[in-house]
C-alpha cells in the first residue's frame, strides 16, 4: 500500500513521517525500515545504492558503486533484496511522478501490508496513492499555532505570563499556521528579551523585522519550489507577488493580467484557443501553480493568494530579476534605489502618486511597460502623469477613484490591458486605443445609476477589433450603426444589462464565450425583460450568468421578468440570481448537453418541491443553490445527475429533504447554515454512500457549517 503525505513548503510532511517512521509500534510491525530523502535534484543509482545499504547494512557501498554495470543491475537487486520481507519505506521529498513509478515498481507486492509513505510538495506525485491514503497536510489552527510557539520558546518549564500569551497568540497568528514560520520565529523570539513591548510591536506589525528575517532563514527550503517552476509558471508566479500581503486575487483579474503580459502564450497552453475549454484556457495555470503548493486556495472566496512566506520570496526574486520594482514608501523612488530601467512599476501606496518627487522618478524611467497601483482602494483622486511613459502595455489603476477621466490615457497606443475606476460615460475617442485586449471600468460601490437612466459604452466601442474581454459595470453596448460594425474577437463580456443583448448586438460578438448580465429593476417594474431571447445565436457560449441586482421579493411566485428561452447547447456554466422562476421551467435548463456547472442564488428559482427528472442533467458536475425557498428536493429515480461530483448548499433555511440516491461519482458535498432536517440528511447520505461505495477506497467529504 502507498501512502502520500502532500503539503505546501514547511508545513512538517518531512517530520510527521519521521516520527512515524520512529514510533516504537510502527518499527516493531516492520522487518525492514528504509527513509531515503530524495528533493529536486537527484542520481537514480545513488537512491538505489541508498536503499540497497538500509535494507542490508553489511553490503559494501563501493562495490555496488563500481561493480555493478549499469541502472538495471542495481534495481535488480533492490527487487531481489526486498523479496518476502515486510518492510516500510519512506520517499521523503519527492518532486517527479516518473522517478516515483520506477521505484514503486522495484518494490514487490507479497500481500504481507508492507508500506510506502511518500512526502512531496506535488499533487501529481501525492496522487500515485489511492485517494483514501491521500494526505494533505493542513495549516495549523490559532491554538495549536500558539502551542508551538510557546513551547518552542518557553519550553517544559518556563513559565509564559498572562500578558506575553495574549501577544504571543497574536504572533503565531501573523504565521499563518505554517509550522516552520512559527519554529523560526520561535527561534528568533527565543534569542532576544521577553518584554511585552516588544513582543507587542512583533505583534502588531506582520511587516516586522522579526518576520522578515524568519522569511530569509526559510527561503533554503521554499526556494525549490520556485526554482522547480517552468519559466511560465515563474512569470505568473512572481506576478501575484506584486499585490498587497494576504491579498485575494479574483482568478479572473490573474489570468486577464497574464495574457496581457504575455506570460499564457506558452507551447503548453493556448490561451483562449477556440478548440479548448474557455475555463482552463484562462485559469489553468493558477491550477497548476496551486498543484505545486506555491499559491493558496479560498474556499469560501474562490480566490488565490500566497502564503507571506512566498510573497517575501516572490518580492525578493522579483527586485533580483528586475520583474517588476515595489514602491512602498518615499524611499523606494531615490535614484540610487534604482527605479531606472525597471519593465513593472508597482504601487503599494497610492498617495505616492500625489509627490512630485515620485512622477519625477516615473517619468525618468521611460521604459515601464506595466503600471499597476495596487493598493487598496483610495477614495481620493491623484493624478498619474503618465505622459513619459508611451511603451505602457498594462495600466492597472482600479484601486485609485477617477472624478473625470483621465484623457492621457488615451494617448498610450501600446496598452493591451486597462482598468479604471470612473463612474461617467467614456470619451468616444477611446477607440484610439486600437490595440487594447482587456477593458475594464468599474464604479465607485456608492454610485449607483438610476433605473432608466441608462448609460451606454461610445459607439465607436464597435471599432476595438483587439478587444478580448471587456467589462462595462452598468454600462451597455450600443446597436452598432454600420454593417461593418464588429468585435470579431470578444471573448468575456461581464456587467452589461438587457439592452446588450438584442439580436442587433450579440450578432456581432460572433467569438462571445462568456457572458455575463446586470440587471437593475425598475420598483414597478412588470414587463418581461428579453436578455435571455437571442443567446441562441452565440454558438460558441460556454458560461453565461445572469444577475438581478436589486431583486424584489415577494411572498406569492410572480411571473419571471426574463423569460427563460433556448440557451446555445455550448453552454457549460450557466449562474442565476434572484430571477424567481417556478422550478417546472427547469427543464429548459436541465436537457442542456454540456452543461457542467450550475449555480442557483437568491431565489432564482421558487416553490416548495423540485423533482429532478430521469434522464436530466446528464453532464453536471457541480451544483451550487444559495437562499433559495425549496422545502423538498427529491430524484424522479437513482439515475438522476449520474455524474454530479460536487454539492453546495447554503442559506436555505426552508429546506428539509434532500435526495439520498446520488451516484457513485460524488465526492464531497457542503451544506452552510440550513434547516438542521437537511443536515440530518445531508449525514444520512453520507453514512448510506460510504457503505454503498466502501470498496472504491474513497469516502464521501461531507462539510457541514452551522451556527446553531
Amino acid at each position: 500500500m502507498i501512502v502520500s503525505l502532500n503539503g505546501m513548503a514547511g508545513i512538517g510532511k518531512t517530520t510527521l513521517a519521521k516520527k512515524l517512521f520512529q514510533d516504537p509500534f510502527i518499527v516493531s510491525c516492520y522487518s525492514k525500515l528504509v527513509f531515503v530523502t530524495i528533493g529536486p535534484k537527484y542520481r537514480l543509482a545513488d537512491i538505489l545504492v541508498d536503499i540497497l545499504t538500509q535494507v542490508n547494512p553489511d553490503i559494501d557501498e563501493i562495490m555496488l558503486m563500481k561493480g555493478e554495470k549499469g541502472l538495471a543491475g542495481l534495481k535488480r537487486m533492490v527487487q531481489e533484496s526486498l523479496k518476502y520481507l515486510r518492510y516500510l519505506i519512506v520517499l521523503d521529498d519527492v518532486w517527479e511522478i516518473d522517478l516515483c513509478f520506477v521505484l514503486l515498481e522495484l518494490f514487490p507486492d507479497d500481500k504481507n501490508r508492507s508500506r510506502v509513505l511518500v512526502t512531496t510538495r506535488m499533487q501529481e506525485v501525492a496522487d500515485c496513492a489511492k485517494p483514501l491514503n491521500i494526505c494533505n497536510i493542513p495549516f495549523l489552527d490559532k491554538k495549536e499555532s500558539w502551542d508551538l510557539l510557546r513551547e518552542k520558546v518557553f519550553g517544559e518549564e518556563e513559565p509564559c505570563s498572562y500578558r506575553l500569551e495574549k501577544a504571543g497568540k497574536k504572533i503565531a497568528e501573523n504565521c499563518e499556521g505554517l509550522p516552520l514560520t512559527i519554529i523560526t520565529v520561535a527561534n528568533i523570539l527565543s534569542k532576544v528579551d521577553k518584554t511585552i513591548e516588544y513582543w507587542n510591536e512583533v505583534a502588531d506589525d506582520k511587516r516586522n523585522s522579526v518576520y522578515k528575517d524568519a522569511y530569509e532563514q526559510m527561503s533554503k527550503v521554499l526556494y525549490p519550489s520556485y526554482d522547480y517552476l517552468d519559466q511560465h509558471l515563474k512569470a505568473c508566479f512572481l506576478y501575484i507577488g506584486a499585490f498587497p500581503q494576504i491579498f485575494l486575487l479574483d482568478v479572473s483579474q490573474l489570468a486577464n493580467l497574464s495574457s496581457a503580459e504575455g506570460f499564457l502564450n506558452s507551447e503548453s497552453v493556448h490561451y483562449y484557443e477556440e478548440t479548448m475549454d474557455y475555463a482552463y484556457d484562462s485559469y489553468g495555470y493558477f491550477d497548476d501553480l496551486y498543484a505545486t503548493n506555491v499559491i493558496m486556495f479560498d474556499n469560501e472566496t474562490f480566490d488565490f493568494y500566497l502564503h507571506s512566506s512566498f510573497w517575501y520570496l516572490c518580492n525578493k526574486e522579483a527586485a533580483r530579476t528586475k520583474f517588476f520594482y515595489a514602491l512602498n514608501c518615499h524611499g523606494d523612488t531615490l535614484p540610487e534605489e534604482g527605479i531606472e530601467s525597471q519593465r513593472r512599476l508597482c504601487i503599494r501606496n497610492n498617495v505616492l502618486l500625489a509627490i512630485k518627487d515620485v512622477h519625477n522618478s516615473i517619468a525618468s524611467d521611460s521604459k515601464v511597460r506595466s503600471l499597476l497601483c495596487t493598493d487598496y482602494f483610495h477614495k481620493y483622486p491623484v493624478p498619474l502623469f503618465l505622459e513619459h511613459l508611451r511603451l505602457l502595455r498594462v495600466l492597472d489603476a482600479r484601486s485609485i477613484r477617477f472624478y473625470e477621466f483621465p484623457m492621457e490615457v488615451l494617448k498610450l497606443v501600446q496598452l493591451r490591458y486597462l482598468a479604471l475606476l470612473y463612474n461617467g460615460n467614456l470619451p468616444s475617442s477611446i477607440s484610439k486605443l486600437w490595440n487594447l485586449q482587456n477593458l475594464i471600468v468599474v464604479r465607485h460601490l456608492r454610485i449607483v445609476k438610476s433605473v432608466g437612466n441608462l448609460l451606454y459604452l461610445p459607439i465607436e466601442i464597435w471599432n476595438m477589433n483587439e478587444l478580448k474581454y471587456l467589462y462595462t459595470c452598468g454600462r451597455d453596448l450600443p446597436h452598432p450603426c454600420c454593417e461593418g460594425s464588429l468585435l470579431p474577437n470578444l471573448l468575456k463580456l461581464s456587467g452589461v444589462g438587457p439592452q446588450s443583448c438584442a439580436k442587433s448586438v450579440l450578432e456581432k460578438i460572433p467569438k462571445l464565450k462568456a457572458l455575463s448580465i446586470d440587471i437593475e429593476l425598475a420598483p414597478d417594474a412588470t414587463e418581461p425583460l428579453t436578455c435571455f431571447d437571442h443567446i441562441s445565436h452565440l454558438h460558441q457560449l460556454q458560461e453565461l450568468g445572469c444577475y438581478i441586482m436589486n431583486p424584489t421579493l415577494k411572498t406569492e411566485v410572480v411571473t419571471p421578468l426574463a423569460p427563460l428561452s433556448d440557451f446555445p447547447s455550448s453552454l457549460t456554466k450557466l449562474t442565476l440570481n434572484g430571477l424567481g422562476y417556478q422550478w417546472e421551467e427547469m427543464r429548459k435548463i436541465s436537457s442542456l448537453p454540456n452543461l457542467t456547472r450550475l449555480y442557483l442564488e437568491c431565489y432564482a428559482f421558487r416553490g416548495p418541491k423540485w423533482e429532478v427528472r430521469d434522464n436530466e442533467f446528464q453532464s453536471l458536475l457541480h451544483l451550487e443553490f444559495e437562499d433559495i425557498d425549496l422545502e423538498q428536493w427529491t430524484f424522479e429515480n437513482c439515475l438522476c445527475l449520474p455524474v454530479i461530483e460536487s454539492l453546495r448548499i447554503a442559506h436555505c433555511y426552508k429546506l428539509k429533504e434532500i435526495p439520498l440516491t446520488f451516484g457513485k461519482s460524488l465526492v464531497r458535498i457542503q451544506v452552510v447554515e440550513c434547516n438542521p432536517m437537511a443536515v440530518k440528511c445531508a449525514i444520512k447520505l453520507k453514512e448510506e454512500w460510504d457503505d454503498k461505495y466502501a470498496n472504491r477506497e474513497r469516502l464521501l467529504q461531507l462539510d457541514v457549517r452551522s451556527s446553531l
